[in-house]
């Protein structure tokens, strides 16, 4: 029996879920339209939205039932051939004003393995527009992700949880700052030209890199990135015969599966037999084989070997984190009064508004 509209959060990420398990959970470009079409079938499922980043993969939704949550949950198991008894292990279900807090406080940067980066800001973003496209909200997820980023930008504004903030891209230079000292004689590699390449690239520029090579699938972005910021571009099919000539290779490409294998660092080590090789891999699916971290002189550092890196400035923090999730609480019980009016109103979970709605345009005149 129906009991009315259940907003709900149901996930995994980073606080629950290694990165070995995370990276089979990533819904690649392959696999998000067969998702959508199974979960526009599902029974009992309104609005939906899906956050999938390197940390996370989460569903926001609105459903008629728990049975429907459930439905959402075998539906994604399905796709990744997940056993469901491994994944409840592992996820998160939330329901309510729990839910709607925790994509506040997702969205603020506060649940972030990088406490404060302002990445996942725009991943929210990206998700939201992307459920807006496809016609998967209606008025009440409209009203939850508008005015979560009301409250993010509130919370960036009136503390200080973005001073000293850690983003991946400068943790990965620090590390190898610390690895060779001065980087104006270490020959970098940055393996991919998307945002985190790019972040990375100002990254080694501002600390002194002297020689930053980029490599992309797509040659012109390369060519693009490495001018900005006075480097080379080498196309992605000639990385294999010249890894030898790096010091530092930085991997942050969107392909499904590993494209630094074993087989290509050991014949790379055998041309630098004295000098050890760092591999950052920034990726998820990770692009580098897991098996390559066993060779000598050869050292891997992946997401969680970086967030445990920045945990050492979480602490220091501390304060100014209670102090955002203050602000995330008022502005909660507020945006779940409003909530709660509109599933009041009679908006069926089951057909969500679509974007020209006149009830959605009006949440977004309102937000």
């Amino acid at each position: 029996m129906s009991q009315g509209p259940i907003l709900f959060l149901l996930g995994a990420s980073h606080r629950t879920t290694p990165l070995e398990l995370r990276e089979k959970l990533a819904l690649t470009a392959e696999k998000l339209p067969p998702l959508h079409a199974q979960l526009s079938g599902v029974p009992g499922l309104g609005e939906y939205a899906v956050l999938s980043t390197c940390n996370r993969v989460e569903f926001y939704g609105l459903a008629d039932s728990p049975e429907a949550i459930a439905r959402v949950q075998a539906t994604f198991c399905r796709l990744h051939g997940l056993d469901e008894a491994e994944f409840a292990r592992i996820r998160q279900n939330l329901t309510g004003p729990e839910a709607l807090r925790h994509l506040l406080e997702v969205s603020s940067g506060l649940d972030s393995q990088m406490l404060g980066e302002n990445e996942i800001f725009g991943q929210v973003k990206a998700a939201y527009a992307d459920a807006q496209a496809r016609q998967t909200v209606g008025p009440v997820l409209n009203r939850v992700f508008q005015k979560a980023f009301q409250a993010a930008k509130h919370v960036r504004t009136h503390t200080a949880i973005t001073e000293g903030q850690i983003s991946v891209a400068n943790v990965a230079v620090d590390l190898a700052v610390n690895i060779f000292g001065d980087l104006a004689s270490a020959q970098v590699l940055l393996l991919g030209a998307g945002e985190i390449g790019e972040k990375t690239a100002k990254a080694f520029q501002s600390r002194g890199a002297g020689s930053l090579t980029v490599s992309s699938r797509t040659f012109a972005r390369a060519m693009e990135l490495a001018t900005t910021f006075g480097g080379a571009a080498l196309p992605f099919e000639h990385v294999t015969g010249h890894l030898a000539q790096f010091d530092i290779v930085v991997c942050s490409t969107s392909a499904p599966h590993a494209v630094v294998t074993t087989a290509d660092i050991v014949a790379a080590m055998k041309r630098r037999p004295a000098r050890p090789l760092f591999l950052i891999d920034l990726a998820l699916p990770r692009d580098v084989e897991p098996a390559v971290a066993s060779l000598e002189n050869v050292f891997v550092y992946n997401l969680d070997d970086l967030a445990r890196i920045a945990d050492e400035n979480r602490a220091a923090r501390a304060a100014k984190v209670a102090h955002a999730r203050e602000l995330i609480a008022a502005r909660t019980d507020a945006l779940w009064q409003q909530v709660t009016a509109l599933c009041n109103r009679g908006g069926s979970p089951a057909n969500p508004a679509p974007a020209a709605d006149p009830a959605l345009r009006e949440a977004n005149k309102e937000a």
